[in-house]
């Protein structure tokens, strides 16, 4: 109790000090009544979820629902979270995945569902149109993978987590992870055969 309330103070009375707590100590503060607690752990936490679920679903408007759903209800379970029972990120990754095969399950029911694709406009015309070519590549090529593989060949190649982060949120060995890597890199790399080169996706060999 002590450390929190010294984390409470140090949090209120120096705002860059914020980045150095652990999302733990954010998640109790949050369940103590520290709305601002929550913000950080959202800016911190959100893109991250934002980006799974975008690579899942390919649907801008459906990764952000995704990453709303999966923050509230990690707000939810702030009461209750017991220290050290799992990393926040890793139930929140799970969250975002188990989300995400939820919403393509329901718009594999509805054959109406529009699917637009991400865009970035950050960047020129040029680069913003060649960046399109291989996020569209990419991502027809990811919705082929078996659900499992894509999964995998996501957190590995477009998240960057480890292969035991990733067993972790998946809930299966390390080794399974990487047959679903091998596998779905083998998948991807026969897809996108005769445009790696061109679309810049050497790695998926």
């Amino acid at each position: 109790m002590e450390d929190l309330t010294s984390s409470a103070q140090t949090f209120r009375g120096d705002r860059v000090a914020a980045e150095d707590l652990s999302d733990e100590q954010l998640l109790r503060l949050f369940a103590d009544g520290d709305a601002a607690a929550a913000r950080v752990l959202t800016d911190r936490l959100g893109p991250r979820c934002f980006s799974v679920a975008l690579r899942m679903l390919n649907n801008r408007a459906e990764a952000e629902d995704v990453t709303q759903e999966a923050m509230m209800r990690l707000w939810k379970v702030a009461p209750d979270w017991v220290p050290g029972q799992a990393r926040i990120s890793t139930w929140l990754y799970r969250v975002t995945l188990n989300l995400c095969i939820d919403q393509r399950r329901r718009k594999s029911a509805d054959p109406l569902d529009g699917t637009p694709e991400p865009q970035d406009d950050s960047a020129g015309v040029v680069e913003r149109m060649q960046q399109k070519a291989r996020l569209d590549a990419l991502n027809v090529a990811l919705a082929q993978l078996p659900e499992r593989q894509r999964q995998a060949v996501v957190l590995r190649h477009i998240e960057e987590l480890s292969n035991p982060e990733i067993a972790e949120i998946m809930r299966i060995s390390v080794e399974a992870v990487e047959s679903l890597v091998a596998r779905g890199k083998r998948a991807l790399a026969a897809i996108l055969s005769g445009r790696r080169e061109e679309l810049g996706y050497d790695d998926f060999r």
